[in-house]
């Protein structure tokens, strides 16, 4: 019977993802929050603490955090992976300077706002260190899960905050450092913390040489099997031993496995793993989270809850201001800026492994680390409801930012037009050809930069959701002639074809689809033109190769209609 205990506790969790969540769903409570709540209820601290009087009530706890620990951090693992699959690596070094500088910045100050604040109320000026470094992170797992349910993580904000998590998880190992060296009593705190950094961004970057040069080779071969399993138990084995190999260097799991799922993004085997793993993910970050709630006391915390509940208000309002301070220093969008400062104000995961190490060391006292713990959690469950209201408020800032930008009654009355939902190089190009055939058009973009940039230089563009029905109404999209949406993000490039579909079904819908499947998911929507972007490359490729091989210009182009109309017939688009 050994086994029991982990049974039953994996029981306990089954019953409220299956259960419990789908009731906070239908009360439109996010997932991340409904199982914060319950691992509040099912942990040590909550119906745990009664089983001495009522023995029945431990077959509704989860009896040992540890038990679940291991499981929830795959998923934290699991959804940096995706989240890694999601970019490339030239995307990826695009972000540096937010990495770097916004990353920087706000880490470098939250650490001084927050160990400032803590040396004040405490009087302790080592304790006031360790805490100013670590609460100066934010939850990679709450944030990137809520962005990711929202189908944003490629979006500016889903951009501008992946970077400051990415800063943050390099910061791991050199924290950790700084925390057992104020343990021993080291005097060379800062030399520590810097040689710790540069051996950080070295590790990643001989991980990331080796993973290009042994990854793609080892699913080439997995590839050839046509096995589905084998596929994804390679994904699995690449997570794991990446994630391993970053944790045995001091760095955090999670950045091995993101880097892993950024070595993959651009294999063709990214959009089949990325749909495999999905519910996995799903049910391990759903445990990451209840073990996250069973840290938070209610008791201690209810004993002094007015002193809490304003230490909870000081962290998330300084780190606000500071993610204010650092996202304008380099120029991120104002609606971009407030949401995301009010998004990442919260504390992280890696709070609680630090506060519980510089306890055992006897940096932190008893007594402050529990209220450290018990503040961490506390801001952690507060971040479903500060993205509701970062949201809120971006959208109200983007609105007066882009005021001069929007539709005007003139563009509502248009008629007899093309709708273009993106503006970027292939909206640009569409664009292009509409204007040299004298077609009117209107393009909506949510780049509120490009849209300035290319209006100055005479662009129809306007700021804008073209998923959005009532900023469709505003284009004047019932009177539309036809739809062309050239968005790459396939979430937004769906909820495009969808809404235009809506808005008025009688006219054709075109749409930029990122592989096969995404084409089939579009016609689906209601698109009726689908080009996905692997197949009219090779089309393309293919017809320089024929014509390089001396064949006349009327056998290329036949040759070209045969297999473009062969392929559009594999996902139903002919």
């Amino acid at each position: 019977m050994h086994d029991g205990p982990w049974l039953k506790d994996f029981l306990v969790f089954l019953v409220a993802a299956g259960l419990i969540v789908p009731l906070f769903h239908r009360a439109r409570i996010g997932a991340v929050l409904a199982f914060l709540v319950i691992g509040i209820a099912v942990g040590p601290h909550g119906l745990g603490s009664l089983t001495g009087d009522y023995p029945w009530i431990r077959h509704l706890t989860i009896g040992d955090r540890q038990h679940v620990t291991p499981f929830a951090e795959l998923g934290v693992m699991f959804l940096l992976f995706i989240v890694g699959l999601e970019l490339s690596a030239s995307r990826l070094w695009s972000l540096r300077r937010l990495v770097v500088g916004v990353g920087g910045v706000q880490f470098a100050l939250s650490a001084l706002a927050i160990g400032a604040a803590v040396a004040f109320l405490s009087g302790g000026g080592t304790p006031a260190v360790v805490l100013g470094l670590c609460l100066a992170m934010s939850s990679t797992a709450i944030v990137m899960q809520l962005l990711e349910e929202q189908g944003r993580t490629v979006t500016p904000l889903g951009q501008v905050a992946l970077s400051i998590l990415l800063f943050q998880d390099l910061m791991v190992a050199p924290v950790l450092l700084a925390t057992e060296v104020l343990g021993r009593g080291g005097t060379n705190l800062w030399f520590a913390l810097g040689s710790a950094l540069g051996q950080a961004v070295v590790a990643v970057a001989v991980l990331a040489g080796a993973g290009y040069f042994v990854l793609r080779p080892l699913f080439r071969i997995a590839g050839r099997t046509g096995s589905r399993e084998l596929i994804m138990a390679m994904a699995l084995l690449i997570v794991v031993v990446m994630a391993v190999a970053t944790d045995r260097l001091g760095l955090s799991a999670a950045l091995g496995a993101f880097l892993a799922g950024v070595l993959l993004s651009e294999t063709e085997y990214r959009h089949q793993i990325e749909i495999d793993l999905a519910p996995v993910k799903g049910l391990l970050l759903g445990l990451f989270f209840i073990t996250v709630g069973m840290t938070i006391d209610v008791q201690a915390a209810w004993a002094q809850i007015g002193l809490i509940l304003a230490l909870v208000a000081i962290l998330l309002l300084l780190k606000t201001i500071v993610l204010l301070v650092a996202c304008g220093a380099f120029r991120v969008a104002l609606p971009v800026t407030a949401e995301a400062s009010i998004l990442l104000a919260q504390a992280g995961e890696f709070a609680f492994i630090v506060v519980a190490l510089a306890a055992a060391n006897g940096v932190l006292p008893a007594p402050l680390a529990l209220l450290a713990t018990v503040v961490a959690g506390l801001s952690m469950m507060a971040t479903p409801v500060l993205a509701i209201v970062g949201r809120g408020l971006g959208r109200v800032l983007q609105r007066s930012a882009d005021a001069e930008h929007s539709p005007s009654t003139d563009t509502a009355e248009m008629s007899d037009h093309v709708v273009i939902g993106g503006y970027g190089r292939v909206g640009q190009a569409i664009a292009r050809l509409l204007t040299a055939e004298n077609v009117p058009f209107v393009a909506l973009d949510t780049d509120g930069r490009a849209v300035a940039e290319q209006r100055k230089l005479g662009g129809r563009v306007y700021f804008g959701d073209a998923a959005r029905l009532e900023m469709l109404e505003r284009v004047g999209a019932a009177r539309a002639r036809a739809f062309v949406v050239t968005v790459n993000a396939p979430r937004a490039a769906e909820r495009m074809v969808a809404a235009a579909h809506r808005q008025r079904p009688d006219a054709p819908v075109l749409a930029r689809a990122k592989d096969a499947d995404h084409a089939a998911r579009l016609l689906k929507l209601g698109a009726v033109g689908v080009i996905p972007e692997a197949v009219e490359a090779s089309l393309q490729l293919g017809g320089r190769v024929l014509e390089a091989l001396g064949l006349p210009d009327e056998a290329v182009a036949s040759r070209l209609a045969t297999e473009r109309a062969h392929e559009m017939k594999r996902f139903g688009g002919a």
